[in-house]
């Protein structure tokens, strides 16, 4: 008795997990609210297509065209979109969690108020993108490209962008804690009121980015550049408040 009871609980349970599979509709043509959950759209042409809120859950986007696709308020979480091409794509408010975006082509793209927590972003173009209030916690945006982005007031906790390309980026009110920036370079980027702590800034490059009031408290230094940055008001590694006319240098 025991067993069967035990088993009938588990049909629920099952169905919960299966839902997704049988509710896609693979073959269904590109519509708003679209249900491609699971499916392989590898290599496929979207260029321009009206994707918005649609499920597109652990799909797989391998090497396909989304350029200008409109994906606001889209759900593709878990989704492979490796090598995709997103340039000028709509995403804003769309759920990119734990999605795959290795090497894509996101170039000019809007990913306003979008969550993006855990994706893996490693080699992406993403210059002259706006991700403005994004959720970007433990990001993985290694040797990314930035340059220009747009990431105001974005969350970065944890995120990774070692090597990454930051010059002239907008990083204003921005949460980098206890990110690792190694290597990475900032020239001329904005960083007004950012939140670096305990960031890793080993070899990270500074020169004439714009500091103002940005706090640095237990951040790691080593070979950190700093000529023609500006600190002033800035916290500094060791608590210390910079002198607002601050140039380069805290002392």
């Amino acid at each position: 008795m025991l067993l069967h009871r035990a088993s009938l609980l588990t049909v629920p349970l099952l169905a919960l997990f299966s839902l997704d599979a049988s509710w896609a509709a693979c073959g269904d043509p590109p519509a708003p609210g679209v249900n491609w959950s699971g499916c392989d759209k590898s290599g496929a042409s979207l260029s321009g297509a009206d994707l918005r809120g649609a499920v597109l859950k652990r799909a797989l986007f391998k090497e396909a065209d989304l350029s200008e696709a409109r994906l606001s308020g889209a759900d593709l979480s878990f989704a492979d979109l490796s090598g995709a091409r997103l340039n000028r794509t709509r995403l804003d408010s769309a759920r990119l969690l734990s999605a795959t975006l290795t090497g894509a082509d996101l170039e000019e793209a809007l990913l306003d108020h979008s969550m993006l927590d855990r994706a893996d972003l490693r080699g992406a173009q993403l210059s002259g993108a706006s991700l403005m209030e994004s959720s970007l916690y433990q990001c993985r945006l290694n040797d990314a490209v930035l340059v220009g982005t747009r990431l105001t007031r974005a969350e970065m906790k944890q995120a990774v962008l070692d090597g990454a390309n930051l010059n002239e980026a907008d990083l204003e009110e921005a949460d980098l804690l206890q990110a690792s920036l190694e290597r990475t370079t900032l020239q001329h980027s904005r960083l007004v009121k950012a939140r670096l702590e305990k960031a890793n800034l080993y070899y990270t490059d500074f020169r004439g980015a714009d500091l103002f009031r940005a706090s640095l408290v237990g951040a790691e230094l080593y070979q950190t550049r700093f000529e023609g940055a500006r600190l002033g008001g800035a916290l500094w590694v060791d608590r210390r408040r910079c002198r607002l006319d601050a140039g380069d240098s805290c002392d």
